[in-house]
């Protein structure tokens, strides 16, 4: 591809009869089929990503009734709403949900979505290998829910923490249930992570050079790089703990020359990072939202990035602060100390970096906006909660009390759920092309907050009175009944939150304002496109004029030309200065992504019963991957009868 291939607009449509026909057969390219068949074989980026939202959120509002069951149980003293069994498979359940199937893969899925249209080019780098994550994700959605409610779920804590989860301590299936469920997770981040390093990297627009990548999109590339480390971490430790549990194997058996402790440093190599896989995503839409609601590019471009990437370093170590009650060395924990405070000191440079852009702008106080301000409130109160229990002598007290849950949900839910629903209501109008209603946007905003305070705010008296966590009952005399009264009428406000943004979601689906191309005002490329978007995201791929691709494009800014519009033709760019490199044919649609993920279903599923499944499965992969490779001869013919 040259320079040549990038013309102004005013050189374009000579011909409108034939510029018609070039529109209808790039429309007819990128368009899936029709019906059942096009749904399931549609390997377009805002498709899957669709999926992967609509998911996480079943999952969301499924471990939210758990939570509140359990805020049920917890809010008198000797209640009797559940069992000690079925308690423990409820937290369990709750905590793996919200960690493996909401927060991560909606992160991840918020990045599928929005990276290429950011980066101005037409689907993410392997459109088949993306539709195979998601059909493995809903997978492990489905299998952890059904033996959840087959009353066949986990429930040895979302930590699964060995002996407890070794075939002594929990026979039967459950933990077996977890681990599967885990592996078929992690396939899917890794896949996500793949999917955005590559788009962002080789198929930047021209003049997106790295200096000029969207704040977001760094976030997100930060973060996938966190997973393939992370990630094959816990996979690589649920594969040991399946095998200890299935075929003998003693790698977490001290009476055989394994060691317990392994199970925890494997687990928090990838649970603490896994923390800021879910909270880096979050920063990215906070600096993506906040330009338009201030009228002002962010400041400290620069400052930012360098902030993410020493995030995404420090973050890898100081998973030993979750083992400080452990037989680790004094010294070592002085190190992992340091580490732990250290890493508040890029995430408090973000927050200094949005306050002088606030302070320096003109703050607009739209419903985005107030998520963005409640964020920034929550999670301060949360990493100030996290620099005390990174002291060791603190930490020996509150360690498994109530305290650290309200640490570790002000960091999550404030820290990336209420970045998360701002982000809900500033590309709304991008994906459906419609506005989300301001007033029901604030009462969304406003009872989320209240609840949240006071939810887990009394959750730090708790602890420093001594309720452990996961318990399911308690006496009346130790006094913690009031305060878990109050933890549960907040956990009721946050619910009822939660139900009018899904009521304002279905209003403004059904007859909510049309929100035009760029409602806002915003300053990124993926407003650059129709609301919503094509199925080719882009007619001409833009050229990128300056950091904030909106606001500094000239009125006859150049666009790219020359891709097919009988094949998926994409350009590929080069990673430094995105300079135009060479085309790119990707993938057609194809059934075999979803059946190599049944064959994946059948091999990790089976092998929990038994080894012959190793086998039947190994088959049942090998007929996706065969059928994947197969040449398509017959796309063409198809596409021109659908023309």
């Amino acid at each position: 591809m040259k320079r040549e291939a990038e013309v102004p607009r005013s050189a374009l449509h000579a011909d409108p009869a034939e510029d018609a026909r070039d529109l209808r057969r790039l429309e007819r390219t990128w368009s899936p089929e029709r019906g059942l068949w096009g749904w399931l074989t549609s390997v377009d980026h805002k498709s899957i990503a669709r999926r992967y939202v609509a998911t996480a959120l079943v999952s969301f509002v499924l471990a939210g009734i758990n939570a509140l069951v359990m805020r049920v149980q917890l809010a008198r003293p000797e209640s009797h709403v559940l069992g000690p069994d079925a308690y423990n498979q409820y937290f369990t359940t709750h905590g793996t949900a919200m960690m493996f199937l909401f927060a991560v893969p909606i992160m991840e899925a918020v990045g599928i979505y929005f990276v290429p249209l950011m980066v101005g080019t037409r689907n993410v780098a392997f459109p088949r290998l993306n539709a195979l994550g998601y059909w493995t994700f809903l997978v492990a959605t489905i299998f952890l829910w059904a033996s959840f409610y087959a009353n066949v779920g986990p429930d040895a804590g979302w930590t699964a923490y060995v002996p407890l989860s070794g075939p002594q301590f929990s026979p039967g299936k459950r933990v077996d249930t977890w681990a599967q469920m885990i592996t078929f997770t992690e396939v899917s981040a890794l896949i996500g992570a793949v999917e955005i390093i590559t788009t962002a990297f080789k198929q930047r627009a021209p003049g997106m050079s790295l200096n000029r990548i969207p704040l977001f999109v760094w976030a997100e590339v930060v973060t996938a790089f966190m997973i393939l480390f992370a990630m094959s971490t816990i996979a690589t430790a649920s594969m040991m703990l399946a095998m200890d549990r299935l075929i003998g194997t003693h790698f977490f058996n001290p009476a055989e020359g394994g060691d317990a402790l392994l199970w925890q440093h494997l687990f928090w190599f990838f649970g603490h990072p896994e923390v800021y896989i879910i909270f880096i995503p979050a920063t990215g839409m906070v600096s993506a939202m906040l330009p338009a609601f201030t009228r002002r590019p962010v400041f400290g471009y620069t400052a930012i990035v360098l902030s993410l990437i020493g995030t995404g370093f420090i973050g890898f170590g100081l998973w030993v602060h979750h083992m400080f009650a452990t037989a680790v060395p004094w010294l070592g924990s002085s190190f992992f100390t340091a580490s732990s405070v250290m890493i508040a000191v890029p995430s408090g440079i973000q927050v200094l970096c949005w306050i002088a852009t606030v302070w320096d702008g003109r703050p607009r106080l739209a419903t985005p906006m107030l998520f963005i301000l409640g964020f920034l409130v929550l999670f301060v109160i949360g990493g100030l909660t996290g620099v005390m229990i990174a002291s060791v002598p603190f930490d020996l007290q509150m360690h498994d009390t109530f305290f650290v849950v309200a640490h570790f949900h002000y960091v999550l839910i404030g820290g990336a759920v209420f970045p998360l629903f701002g982000a809900f209501y500033y590309w709304f109008p991008k994906v459906t092309g419609r506005m989300l209603g301001e007033r029901l946007g604030k009462w969304n905003f406003w009872l989320f907050f209240a609840g949240m305070n006071v939810t887990f705010f009394p959750m730090h008296f708790l602890g420093l009175l001594g309720m452990p966590r996961r318990v399911y009952t308690y006496s009346p005399d130790l006094g913690w009944g009031p305060l878990n009264m109050t933890a549960t009428v907040g956990a009721f406000v946050i619910a009822l939150s939660v139900l009018v943004f899904f009521a304002n979601v279905a209003r403004s689906l059904a007859r909510g304002a049309p929100a035009g191309d760029d409602p806002w005002g915003a300053d990124s490329l993926e407003w650059a496109t129709a609301s919503p978007p094509p199925p080719y995201n882009f007619r001409y791929p833009p050229v990128v004029q300056g950091r904030a691709a909106l606001w500094s494009r000239t009125p006859d800014a150049p666009v790219v030309t020359g891709l097919r519009t009988d094949k998926p033709e994409i350009l590929m760019t080069t990673l430094l200065d995105a300079e135009p490199e060479s085309r790119h044919v990707h993938p057609q649609p194809t059934i075999w992504p979803l059946v190599t993920a049944i064959g994946l279903s059948v091999l990790l599923l089976s092998l929990i019963y038994t080894p012959w499944g190793l086998i039947w499965g190994a088959a049942a992969v090998s007929i996706g991957l065969i059928g994947w490779g197969w040449p398509d001869h017959h796309r063409g013919a198809r596409l021109e009868e659908r023309g």
